[in-house]
């Protein structure tokens, strides 16, 4: 069982106000401020500064921070563990990339192997999956796009190509083009927080251009809409392939490519560092 003065960390990192903790945890704020001198005198240094009137953590408040969610986690899981030792009991998190096009087949399986298997599964993309995975949330995410490996335990899970895509009537169907050729096109892309549109920023960064050098950006969250948009030759995008296989199996999408513009896609699986299940989540996500 964590201890409560982790807990009164963990909810003053969040709200970085004492008086709103307070009133999270049903606490008086003296008690808050005793809570964090424990925890303060436990480790020996100071957890958090004052920087004029904003409360901010110290590189040792940082620190334990990292800890103290793993431990939030492990000690929620333990006594599910416990509790019900034959259980499957999990909470998944997949970017919508994996979510729509890739983990049905392993969900399928679960259902088939694990009947009495109780889970959820959140579709959301990767930088709302990781306030999830931190917040004790989920178990585990496989997502794509770029994160802070410092700050998880994480792994290959797939690599996947990523393509430009656009309406087999377009001019750049099937080509092999440069940058400076689609800056005037109207650009389609998933919203900001996303790993598919991180891949694409990178890969623009890399070659000193940005999102900005494009005259018409348009940002629409759903697969469905942006392959209507493009099948309609109203626009052109940069995706996963197999988010658009089907599409260009029918005819109805077209491939091109961006000369030496070097589009990497992978996803990963994420949990939190110090994950005491983090190889148990590995080897059933394999099994299935």
């Amino acid at each position: 069982m964590l201890d409560y003065r982790f807990d009164t960390f963990i909810v003053l990192c969040d709200t970085m106000n004492y008086t709103k903790a307070a009133e999270k945890l049903n606490l008086t704020q003296p008690a808050v401020t005793q809570h964090i001198r424990y925890l303060e005198n436990m480790y020996d240094g100071k957890l958090f500064n004052y920087d004029g009137k904003r409360l901010k953590l110290t590189e040792k408040g940082i620190r334990l921070l990292e800890f103290t969610k793993s431990m939030k986690y492990n000690s929620l899981k333990i006594k599910s563990v416990i509790s019900e030792p034959n259980a499957t009991d999990f909470n998944i998190g997949v970017s919508k990339t994996i979510g729509e096009y890739i983990i049905a087949p392993k969900i399928k399986k679960i259902l088939e192997s694990k009947p009495n298997a109780k889970f959820s599964l959140a579709v959301e993309n990767t930088q709302e999956l990781l306030y999830l995975l931190e917040e004790s949330k989920l178990d585990f995410v496989l997502v794509e796009g770029f994160f802070d490996s410092c700050k998880y335990d994480s792994k290959l899970y797939k690599k996947e190509s990523f393509i430009g895509v656009c309406s087999p009537r377009c001019q750049f169907a099937g080509e092999k083009i440069t940058i400076n050729e689609i800056l005037d096109e109207r650009l389609i892309l998933r919203e900001i927080g996303s790993g598919t549109r991180a891949i694409f920023e990178e890969a623009l960064y890399r070659k000193n251009y940005s999102i900005n050098n494009f005259k018409k950006v348009i940002s629409i969250n759903d697969f469905s809409i942006i392959k209507s948009i493009i099948a309609n030759d109203l626009g052109i995008s940069f995706l996963y392939e197999p988010v658009v296989a089907d599409e260009i199996e029918k005819g109805l999408l077209a491939k091109f490519e961006i000369k030496d513009l070097i589009m990497d896609g992978a996803f990963y699986f994420i949990c939190l560092k110090d994950n005491l299940f983090s190889m148990d989540w590995i080897n059933f996500i394999k099994s299935v």
